[in-house]
């Protein structure tokens, strides 16, 4: 099991452009919750782009350089959903996880913690 093993993917990446990752956090620490906020805001940035791209393919009036522009910018916002979903998935993994975990304890009559009786 390497480091990055159930560590958060961040909503944003360092200065060279690699992964930024929050190690070991419970979710509930400031950066966690900074990292909810700009997910949200990427997420509403995405959304709001999808409505202004439907009315501008509607018009039907753009020129070469509004579709370029359009293209990069959509380009932009499904990049950092993509992130925002690879993210996500994860945490919702290590949660199936940590459940299958807690049915099996329970199956065995033990809470996870201490001796079990084929320990002893």
């Amino acid at each position: 099991m390497n480091a990055i093993d159930g560590a958060r993917l961040l909503p944003w990446t360092s200065w060279d452009g690699k992964p930024c990752y929050l190690v070991r956090g419970n979710g509930t620490g400031y950066v966690s919750r900074l990292a909810d906020r700009v997910e949200a805001e990427q997420m509403t940035s995405a959304a709001e782009l999808i409505e202004d791209a439907y009315r501008i393919l509607a018009d039907r009036t753009w020129t070469p350089g509004e579709i370029h522009l359009l293209a990069v910018e959509l380009n932009d916002r499904l990049a950092k959903v993509h992130r925002v979903s690879e993210s996500r998935g994860a945490r919702l993994l290590l949660l199936e996880d940590a459940e299958d975990e807690d049915d099996l304890d329970a199956e065995d009559g033990s809470d996870g913690e201490g001796e079990r009786e084929g320990d002893l």
